[in-house]
Formats: C-alpha cells, sequence, structure tokens
C-alpha cells in the first residue's frame, strides 16, 4: 500500500492554511504530521482519510500497483481521534462483535483477547456512554490497533490518557509499525517519537 501526496494544499476563504505538500507514505516508514495549534494537522488528516477534499493537489491510493477509488480506500482504513464517535448505547462487547463484522481482526485476535490487551475485561457488559473519556479513548485505539486494516490514522492518539496508559500505547503501537501505514498528527514528541517520516506544517501566509 503506498498514499501518494502531489502539491496538496487547503485554503479556507482566501487563507491557505497549507499547500505545497508532496510526500510518498508506506508502509514500515510511520509518518508524523506535526505543527502547531491551528497549523492544519487534523485538516490533512482528514485529506489523506478521503473525508476532505484538497484545495489544489491530488492523492492518490495505490495497493498492489492498482489505483484505488477514495470509496476503496475508506474501507482499508482505521481513523482514530478524540472527534471520532462511538457507539454508545451498546455495551463493549456488543459493540466489539458488531464493529469486527465490518473490519477484519489482526492476526485472528479474538474479541476476548481485545478486550483484555486494552484492558478493559472488567468492562465487557458495562455500556460504553458509562465509559470514562479514558476508556472511550483507549477504546478507539484498540479499533485501530487490533484490526487488520492495513492503514492506520491517529490524530493526537494519546488525549484523555493517563501516564500507565500513555505507556501501554508506545507498547502497543509497537507491533503494527512494520505491518500498516501508520500516520500521526501531533505535536506531542512522545505520541510520534518512532516515527521515520515527517511533514512539519505552520500557518501559510
Amino acid at each position: 500500500m503506498q498514499i501518494i501526496l502531489k502539491g496538496v494544499g487547503k485554503k479556507f476563504g482566501r487563507e491557505w492554511i497549507f499547500k505545497g505538500i508532496d510526500k510518498v507514505i508506506t508502509v514500515g516508514k510511520p509518518l508524523a504530521i506535526t505543527g502547531p495549534n491551528g497549523s492544519g494537522k487534523s485538516t490533512l488528516m482528514l485529506i489523506i482519510s478521503g473525508w476532505t477534499l484538497p484545495s489544489c493537489g491530488e492523492i492518490s491510493y495505490i495497493q498492489n500497483s492498482k489505483e484505488l477509488h477514495p470509496d476503496e480506500f475508506y474501507r482499508n482504513i482505521d481513523f482514530v481521534a478524540p472527534y471520532t464517535e462511538l457507539v454508545e448505547e451498546l455495551t463493549l462487547d456488543e459493540f466489539l462483535r458488531f464493529h469486527f463484522r465490518f473490519k477484519g481482526v489482526r492476526n485472528g485476535l479474538k474479541i476476548s483477547e481485545i478486550v483484555r490487551k486494552a484492558r478493559l475485561q472488567h468492562d465487557k457488559g458495562k455500556y460504553i456512554n458509562h465509559f470514562s473519556s479514558g476508556m472511550k479513548q483507549r477504546l478507539k485505539l484498540a479499533l485501530g490497533l487490533y484490526s487488520n486494516s492495513p492503514v492506520l490514522l491517529l490524530d493526537e492518539p494519546t488525549t484523555n490518557l493517563d501516564s500507565d496508559n500513555k505507556s501501554w500505547y508506545s507498547e502497543e503501537i509497537k507491533v503494527v509499525l512494520e505491518q500498516k501505514i501508520v500516520i500521526i498528527a501531533s505535536n506531542q514528541p512522545d505520541e510520534y517519537n518512532f516515527a521515520a517520516e515527517y511533514i512539519k506544517i505552520g500557518m501559510y501566509k
């Protein structure tokens, strides 16, 4: 799998947030998108995911030497961010079984193993709307870390996690770095200290 950015830019009104971004993103070379708050990190992630169109430039998704349509690419990604939603009316067990009916599970993991690895084994019967913000974020990360999707997008992945669970994230992410395209948008170095490639953006004037 490759993601290719050619001259990608985005503006709102007459103001360019960023432009002229060229990058080839591949498995085994995790990418960090860095920059101050408001610089457009999340916007660039949404463009890469296909949720938002660029104002200029183009983005291509290549799998097995074939270019994928954005709708096809979307089925190959997991996007984890504080603003992504969970189905909070379900219990944890119900939600995971529902989610993984549509997503493959990494290395044949069972739902019970995912729950244990996510440190939520005492909460299988709990409704997600009763989870703390940290538990919800850990669940979102588990959906991305333990699926077999070839692309994992992480926007500020340790938001709402305490120091112990930040350490959990740091250990679990290592397992998938050679298996998936991993892209992190963050201005916190401890979230992307494993990155091999960088896109550094700032407010474009």
